[in-house]
């Protein structure tokens, strides 16, 4: 994991479960018990990319003047 803000965690989350709800192929193996158990949901999914740190987006802020 990052040393990312909790604001830019939960956006790359959700960006990346809108991406996987749309049909973006699934970073992690996953089984089909696992996929059941967690209901197919997409936010779980990002969430478990984000943890093993396969997420493909990556936040970057720009700097203050």
């Amino acid at each position: 994991m990052s040393n990312n803000s909790r604001f830019a965690i939960a956006r790359l989350i959700g960006a990346r479960a809108l991406q996987i709800s749309m049909g973006a192929p699934i970073m992690v193996k996953l089984s089909k018990e696992d996929l059941e158990r967690i209901n197919y949901n997409p936010v779980k999914i990002a969430m478990i990319e984000y943890e093993k740190g396969v997420l493909p987006l990556r936040a970057s802020f720009k700097e203050k003047l």
